[in-house]
């Protein structure tokens, strides 16, 4: 009786660990581990950078095209990134009495780096322009003098390949008064809507 008592015990004890072990099963699947997708590498704008650029000229009843060179470099912080950009740019006119022949500009930048990687920048830019005004006065001749006024506009850069950016921008520039001839007063000023391609190192 005795033996039939404990075989009887044994048996239960079985089966309540194997009822315990299967609700812990249950209770606790085993997962496959989820697969996560590596997050997508940020565009670093930091660096120094060489360009050229091309586009049109319209003001002071002077339209032209313009191409011209740029140098600069950008310092990141965050999103926000700040630069430093210099360019020198040839003019070609038609005919006009007020004209630029050649323009350069010193200009600060500020941008923010938008998208998933940070690929896109649009900027807000201002600084120094300098170039020549020339006043043509008819039967009279035609005088110029170098100038120093002041720029401000904005644009859209973006990375394409590599080192390779792309952008498109909008300067106003006023270089003020310019030679008097013959009584005949000068002022220069002009809207510059251009798209240039960059090379970052």
């Amino acid at each position: 009786m005795k033996k039939i008592l404990l075989a009887t015990a044994g048996l239960l004890s079985l089966g309540v660990m194997s009822a315990q072990a299967a609700d812990m099963q249950r209770r606790m699947p085993v997962k496959a581990p989820e697969y996560v997708a590596p997050a997508p590498a940020l565009y670093n704008w930091t660096g120094p950078y060489v360009g050229l650029s091309g586009g049109g000229s319209f003001g002071s009843g002077s339209d032209s095209g313009i191409v011209g060179g740029t140098l600069g470099y950008n310092m990141q912080t965050g999103p926000w990134v700040f630069g430093l950009e210099g360019d020198m740019n040839w003019l070609s006119h038609s005919s006009a009495a007020v004209r630029n022949n050649w323009l350069a500009t010193v200009r600060g930048r500020v941008g923010y780096a938008m998208g998933a990687t940070g690929a896109w920048m649009p900027y807000v830019t201002g600084g120094v322009a300098f170039g020549d005004v020339s006043n043509a006065v008819s039967g009279v001749g035609m005088v110029s003098d170098n100038k120093t006024g002041w720029t401000l506009g904005g644009g859209l850069e973006a990375a394409l390949s590599g080192p390779l950016t792309a952008k498109v921008e909008y300067l106003y520039v006023n270089l003020g008064n310019g030679p008097t001839l013959a009584g005949v007063g000068s002022n220069y000023h002009t809207n510059i809507i251009r798209a240039g391609l960059n090379y970052r190192f």
